[in-house]
């Protein structure tokens, strides 16, 4: 079922891993649906790893539709291979990775959407697992860190976006796609000390949004700093922060809007700024994560009607693979 493959990064592990469909044997554009073409959950006998697809997009503030984001993403992973040549590993066969699919998530109560989300992430992440996200709209996000802290305590959130998503409330609605990163501040989820934003522009109701969100814990990495410095700084910046004042850091969530790229790599989102991040910006700022204990991911906001020739469920989906090489690279080096 499996590629095989022998080369830097990789590792015999201990017991049989089943990874994607072998590409010489099944052409990609085949099924099956999952993520990768990865093997279902229900196919392992347990997974390290988990894709759980998190279709909801109740908290949306404009232009709907991530609810579609996971298949897309899904249907846009099927080029992914075995061997990431940046880091040097091979996701799929140190570990095992399995498609999770999609939470059964009702459309009318974002309350209700939370628990749902809350209690499934619970019963991963409490056996082992590591969970990556794939949205929904960015409203996911609580229910997940949620979760995470319950297993691994307060967490550095580096959160990629256009928008800083610490807003109070919308048109009434304490939860919502803008509001996720508040609400966990509030709730003593995330680390103040070391927690970040990269790639926010756009405009703003007003100075005191940035106010707020000093006090709520972030630190803000602008989309003009990749403009005005490289990225290598940038990721000195990002490690500094999350290593924290002594450098012994601690677990780290990332959480991907896929609107922090500029709307020429990713169309296909709800609420598009102009003069974002390039992938290729993004996917080496990812990989500059390394040797940081990365505990959890989300990758949201891919709204697929708005997308064309799979630009943004590819960058998407290829996001994930970067997150998916990150951690086998953090544990296996």
């Amino acid at each position: 079922m499996t590629d095989n493959a022998d080369g830097p990064g990789e590792i015999r592990p201990d017991r049989e891993i089943l990874g994607p469909f072998d590409g010489f044997k099944r052409p990609r554009f085949t099924e099956p649906t999952t993520f990768a073409r990865l093997p279902r959950l229900d196919q392992v006998e347990r997974a390290d790893i988990a894709i759980l697809g998190v279709p909801f997009d109740g908290g949306t503030s404009y232009r709907p539709g991530a609810r579609f984001g996971p298949g897309h993403v899904r249907a846009s992973s099927k080029l992914i291979r075995q061997y990431h040549p940046p880091l040097g590993v091979y996701p799929f066969q140190n570990w095992q990775v399995a498609d999770a699919g999609d939470l059964g998530i009702g459309p009318y109560s974002i309350v209700d959407a939370l628990a749902v989300i809350e209690e499934a992430a619970d019963e991963l992440i409490g056996g082992g697992t590591t969970v990556l996200a794939i949205g929904g709209d960015h409203t996911i996000a609580l229910p997940l860190l949620r979760s995470t802290v319950k297993k691994h305590g307060p967490v550095a959130v580096l959160h990629f976006d256009a928008h800083l998503d610490t807003w109070d409330s919308y048109f009434g609605a304490d939860f919502t796609h803008g509001t996720p990163f508040r609400r966990a501040s509030e709730e003593g989820l995330i680390d103040l000390t070391r927690s970040m934003h990269v790639g926010i522009r756009g405009s703003l109701a007003g100075h005191k949004d940035l106010e707020d969100d000093a006090v709520l814990g972030f630190q803000i990495i602008h989309t003009d700093d990749f403009q005005t410095g490289t990225v290598a700084q940038v990721v000195e910046r990002m490690c500094k922060r999350l290593g924290g004042s002594d450098g012994a850091g601690g677990p780290v969530y990332v959480s991907i809007d896929v609107d922090v790229l500029d709307p020429a790599h990713a169309p296909g989102t709800g609420t598009p700024e102009a003069g974002g991040l390039t992938t290729r910006e993004l996917q080496h700022a990812l990989r500059g994560l390394v040797g940081l204990p990365v505990v959890g991911a989300d990758v949201v906001e891919v709204a697929p009607a708005y997308d064309h020739a799979e630009i943004t469920g590819i960058a998407a989906a290829h996001i994930v693979y970067e997150l998916l090489a990150l951690l086998t690279k953090n544990r296996f080096g």
